[in-house]
């Protein structure tokens, strides 16, 4: 088998090796300087993981090494509070390769690999695996049976084999005086819940993206002089209902969205929805894969006494969307 199995995402003109499984790292990677997490959105804490892993590689020459788990390993170990997703597994592996890895593997969340003590889960998988020169971590990093391994013990463990471990201090935003947030996929998650989809934003460094197929809709946006792409994701985080700015990414080019997320209670429909009017764009995109990333949060979904108010309305959202393309 050749050492480096797997899928390769090209993005600047480098590729990223990719295993689909721990099994499949065989031989061994040797002096990798090793990352381990779910990496779920690959926010700026994760960013700041890659970034320092890097410095090592640097020097010691070594790749840098990322194993992420699919899918999130709460489907495991508790079903009933798997969180969603921030992005697909595809745009994971792109933005890790972005943040710098040059090697991912993809560990099957599964209980045989859980059930491994945090000794087991050193010697078995990070040393017999990697054989990294440095593993790099964040303080709440947890690992074996239970989530059972500390830093500290990983500190102890992989030392013994002059592995030097490192853990960094998780990343803080200032957002006013005395008030700071703690970076982590959790808190991403529980704003775009809020709508806060701009300090979300700061999280991850650049916007949360949606991303899909853009299928047939109800046409009432056409029939209002607002056409509207339908967009249907799988399995990703979509955030509180309402009226978003935001931009299309559309075949390589960029164009000014206002996005709806909710039903049409004007038009006394339930069911929610995801709506983009593009602006300045006239086209069809049936089938195709977009992208759609949330730029600030313009207004809840209110129901309108009639159609004229609903109308008077949109054109306000749209010229709302233009003037968020001005300050961005």
């Amino acid at each position: 088998m050749m050492p480096l199995t797997g899928l390769m995402y090209t993005r600047r003109n480098y590729a990223v090796k990719v295993y689909e499984s721990i099994e499949n790292v065989d031989p061994p990677i040797q002096g990798s300087v090793l990352t381990i997490g779910n990496f779920d959105g690959v926010h700026r804490g994760h960013q700041q993981l890659l970034a320092q892993a890097g410095l090592f590689a640097a020097n010691t020459g070594g790749p840098v090494v990322v194993m992420t788990f699919d899918p999130h390993p709460m489907s495991v170990v508790r079903p009933d509070f798997t969180p969603q997703r921030l992005m697909p597994r595809n745009e994971k592996l792109l933005r890790l390769k972005e943040a710098g890895a040059d090697v991912i593997v993809i560990a099957r969340s599964e209980p045989k690999l859980f059930s491994l003590t945090a000794a087991q889960f050193v010697h078995e998988v990070i040393l017999a695996r990697f054989h990294p020169t440095h593993i790099v971590e964040g303080p709440t990093f947890g690992f074996g049976k239970g989530r059972e391994g500390t830093p500290e013990l990983l500190k102890k463990l992989a030392g013994e084999f002059g592995c030097e471990v490192h853990i960094l201090q998780a990343v803080h935003l200032q957002v006013d005086e005395g008030d700071t947030m703690l970076v982590s996929s959790s808190l991403i998650r529980q704003l775009l819940s809020h709508g806060k989809v701009r300090r979300a934003s700061l999280c991850l460094g650049r916007p949360f993206g949606l991303f899909g197929s853009v299928v047939e809709g109800m046409q009432r946006g056409a029939e209002l002089g607002f056409p509207t792409v339908n967009l249907a994701v799988e399995d990703q985080l979509i955030p509180k209902d309402g009226v978003y700015a935001g931009i299309a990414q559309v075949d390589g080019k960029e164009l000014a969205a206002a996005i709806s997320i909710g039903s049409a209670p004007t038009f006394g429909d339930v069911s929610r929805q995801i709506e983009a009017h593009l602006l300045d764009f006239d086209g069809d995109l049936y089938g195709e894969k977009i992208q759609l990333d949330f730029l600030r949060f313009l207004r809840e979904q209110q129901k309108f006494p009639g159609v004229d108010a609903l109308k008077a309305q949109l054109r306000l959202d749209v010229q709302a969307v233009r003037d968020a393309q001005d300050v961005i």
